[in-house]
């Protein structure tokens, strides 16, 4: 359980860390990269082909980003604008004000997956992890290829010791994704964890 628990604070803060490094990467191609479609972008097909068949982690690493970027856009200017701030107001840990973002966003464009996914990440970084929950399966019904909802599913469960629902989502999670490490790292603690337990 200590495991865990230490487990999840350092998620939080490289959610923190990694929110900040995006919201400065999307300012840098703010002038350069148009709008896409979200989930539904064409290209994300063959993004996750790739991560299924490369097997340089460079190569992985590059797709992952791409997928990201192609999930936090929309076509829509202005929830490209509540997601953004949204963002910055998390990555500065302006909690209430983030969720304020978010909630617009999920009320003004509720078929973005990310909007969802974002507020989920949030109600995580705030232990709100019912609502973090109810939050990830939204995400999962528009796109259920997004391994970071199932990874974030994953240490929900491993917070308030489910292992083996744990477990699950993470294996879910590295199914769609073999590049996650971490979470391929977690998985193996978890079995032994249950494993010791079935004994």
């Amino acid at each position: 359980m200590r495991r865990a628990v230490r487990a999840h604070r350092t998620f939080q803060a490289a959610l923190l860390v990694a929110g900040a490094l995006i919201v400065l990467l999307w300012s840098a191609l703010d002038m350069i990269v148009p709008a896409v479609a979200d989930q539904r972008d064409v290209r994300l097909d063959g993004l996750f082909e790739r991560l299924q068949t490369t097997e340089s982690e460079t190569e992985a690493r590059a797709v992952q980003q791409q997928i990201w970027q192609i999930w936090i856009e929309s076509d829509d200017m202005l929830a490209n604008r509540l997601m953004r701030n949204g963002m910055q107001a998390m990555a500065t840990e302006q909690f209430p004000l983030a969720l304020d973002y978010f909630d617009r966003l999920v009320e003004h464009a509720p078929d973005f997956a990310e909007g969802w996914n974002r507020r989920a990440t949030l109600h995580y970084l705030m232990d709100n992890y019912s609502a973090s929950v109810l939050d990830i399966e939204r995400t999962l019904e528009l796109e259920p290829r997004h391994f970071g909802a199932l990874s974030g599913l994953g240490l929900i469960y491993d917070a308030i010791d489910e292992p083996a629902a744990a477990l699950r989502s993470f294996e879910a999670a590295l199914a769609i994704n073999p590049h996650l490490e971490g979470t391929r790292q977690r998985i193996d603690a978890l079995r032994r964890q249950l494993q010791g337990r079935a004994l």
